[in-house]
């Protein structure tokens, strides 16, 4: 198995801007049965997160779905809070998130790269959050980056949080090499689920982002720590063998410090 990985992996574009956008161009699907490795198709994973969400998160504030994907945590989002932004650096994944919100009226999609210097700045103008600043629920996404450009990207957040904004992110923390978390995942030796074999071929190989990694990220002197544990992260349902759409994760609710 270990060379067909290698294989795969090695077509993944270079570029991290190139490889989400073209990942997304590709869907045809999202949803129950679709496409998207780490789309369960259903509400499960957010409902547990809902009620640190509720306790922490100033609903006076614009909540800002970082990451966005196709939008789907972000129309959960919208169902408890007045107004969601959902961003992500893929202009397609983005139009997709669009097209399947067009019911949601109190959700808006905007393409950002929010590891761009500037960008947190950027976003809080162009959605008028001002001084107060925005609420940020970031899932799957600090995972991805290589540390430098998780810096980048708290740095962004920070600065859109404002004076009241609080931050919940919810990351995968498998502690496993790469050929036990895609062997989690469902490979095996005769085949790789098709959800899987897509993000492999097409997009930057995952880490894993847990409390060593939060507290480097999001330092004490800089972050208070509101609230962290552990979850599990939902993936889509490829196999059905029970326990293989479920990946270790870790989450936390900070807020900078003022």
């Amino acid at each position: 198995m270990i060379p067909r990985l290698v294989r795969l992996s090695r077509r993944a574009p270079k570029d991290r801007h190139q490889a989400w956008d073209t990942y997304w161009a590709g869907i045809t699907a999202t949803g129950p049965g679709g496409e998207v490795l780490w789309d369960s198709g259903s509400d499960h994973e957010f409902l547990g997160y809902k009620d640190s969400l509720l306790r922490h998160l100033d609903p006076a504030l614009p909540v800002v779905d970082t990451g966005c994907g196709h939008g789907s945590f972000t129309r959960a989002l919208a169902g408890i809070f007045p107004r969601v932004i959902g961003v992500d650096v893929s202009p397609h994944a983005v139009a997709r998130a669009r097209a399947e919100s067009a019911v949601s009226g109190n959700a808006a999609f905007a393409a950002r790269d929010m590891t761009a210097e500037g960008a947190g700045a950027a976003l809080a103008e162009s959605i008028n959050a001002g001084v107060d600043g925005a609420n940020v629920f970031i899932r799957g996404v600090l995972h991805v980056l290589d540390p430098a450009h998780q810096i980048a990207l708290v740095e962004n957040l920070r600065l859109l949080a404002g004076r009241r904004g609080t931050v919940f992110m919810a990351e995968t923390n498998f502690q496993g090499n790469p050929v036990e978390y895609v062997s989690h995942l469902g490979a095996t030796t005769r085949g790789i689920p098709a959800p899987l074999e897509l993000a492999i071929r097409g997009l930057p190989m995952p880490g894993h982002f847990g409390p060593e990694e939060r507290e480097r990220a999001f330092p004490a002197s800089a972050w208070d720590l509101l609230e962290d544990g552990h979850v599990a992260i939902e993936t889509n349902p490829v196999t059905g063998v029970p326990g293989q759409d479920r990946v270790p994760g870790y989450y936390a609710v900070v807020r900078p410090r003022r």
